[in-house]
Order: C-alpha cells, then sequence, then structure tokens
C-alpha cells in the first residue's frame, strides 16, 4: 500500500459514518399554473422595469423602453422590430461596449424566483450580447414564464449554453453598499406580453 492509499483509506473512514443518503426532489412533478403576476411582482423587486402589454404592442413596448437616440443591437433571428436596430454580426465586446442597448427575446422565465433564462438561440443572441451593452430589453410572452426552477429546467435543453438573469447586474462593495452593473447590464427592461 502506498503512503496515497493509505491517506485515501483514512479519509474514508474518517467520512464514512457522516454519509447519509439525500433525498433528491424528484423533477417529474406535474407543473403547477405559473402566476404571471408573480413573475412581475418578483422581477420589479430586482429593481428591473416591468412593462405588460398585449401582443399587438411589443414594438410599442420595446420603442418605449429605448432612450431617444439610443444605439441598438439585435440578435439575429429577432421576431421584432427595433427601428435603427444594427443585427450583431460578431461585434467585439469593445464595440458592443459603445451600444447604448440590446433586444432580445427569452426562452424561459420563472415565476417564483423573477428569473429569465435564455438559451442564446434566434432572438436571444450570443451570451455576450447580453452582457455588455448598459441597457438589456427583454421580450418575454406570458406562456414562457413557469412556476419554478424544475419547470424551467425541463423545458431548457442541456446541451446549449444558459444564462439566468435576475434582475439588472449588482453586486455590493465592502461596505456592503449595492453597486449596479458592475458585469453586465446595469439597466434590465422586461417586456412581458399577454
Amino acid at each position: 500500500m502506498t503512503a496515497r492509499d493509505e491517506i485515501l483509506a483514512a479519509v474514508r473512514a474518517a467520512v464514512a459514518p457522516a454519509r447519509r443518503p439525500v433525498d433528491v426532489p424528484a423533477l417529474d412533478r406535474p407543473e403547477r399554473e405559473p402566476d404571471v403576476d408573480l413573475f412581475a411582482e418578483r422581477v420589479a423587486d430586482y429593481r428591473a422595469t416591468v412593462v405588460r402589454c398585449a401582443p399587438d404592442g411589443v414594438d410599442a413596448a420595446i420603442a418605449a423602453a429605448l432612450p431617444d437616440g439610443a444605439s441598438v443591437v439585435v440578435p439575429e433571428g429577432m421576431p421584432y422590430a427595433v427601428p435603427g436596430a444594427v443585427t450583431d454580426a460578431a461585434l467585439t465586446p469593445t464595440e458592443l461596449d459603445a451600444v447604448t442597448a440590446v433586444v432580445t427575446t427569452a426562452t424561459v422565465a420563472i415565476a417564483s424566483t423573477g428569473t429569465i433564462v435564455l438559451s442564446h438561440g434566434p432572438g436571444e443572441g450570443r451570451r455576450v450580447l447580453t452582457l455588455v451593452p448598459d441597457l438589456h430589453v427583454c421580450v418575454v410572452r406570458a406562456g414562457q414564464v413557469v412556476d419554478d426552477v424544475p419547470a424551467a429546467v425541463r423545458r431548457l435543453d442541456p446541451s446549449r449554453p444558459t444564462t439566468w438573469i435576475s434582475g439588472p447586474s449588482a453586486t455590493s462593495d465592502i461596505e456592503l453598499n449595492r453597486v449596479e452593473g458592475v458585469h453586465g447590464p446595469r439597466t434590465l427592461h422586461v417586456v412581458l406580453v399577454g
């Protein structure tokens, strides 16, 4: 027996009494009806702006969320009209830093946590696109809202990258003062459709 084997055997013996079976909740439980109002409330709790509109008002709601004269980028496959927007053609992070806003769609949204999940397909763009511009306008359809995280995970493709967004980017400094926009958009504007 090598010294390595002796050490590992001692570690296994030491932790063996602490090992207990862990109860993992099943992800196959039936989905509950999502509370779209709760989603809107939770998103607003994160200091994000939530605007609700009918399907025929999405273009106007997006336009209202954008500052006058803003430079805007949208991902390929954006299903909504965003006047004056440039479609992302592999813009560099430096080029994206000069852009005022990005407008995307989402894959799923979680009512209980106020979280939006992007899987970076058509209309959602590359991850860097949603992290560099200072304003992120995200369109979420009411039918995309689910009750909880397990329900959201069931709707995601595990082979795709995801970005989970719970409000604007924020952190706290050493004195616990909230600082926004350090590692992502300083402002999140959600257009909730339906």
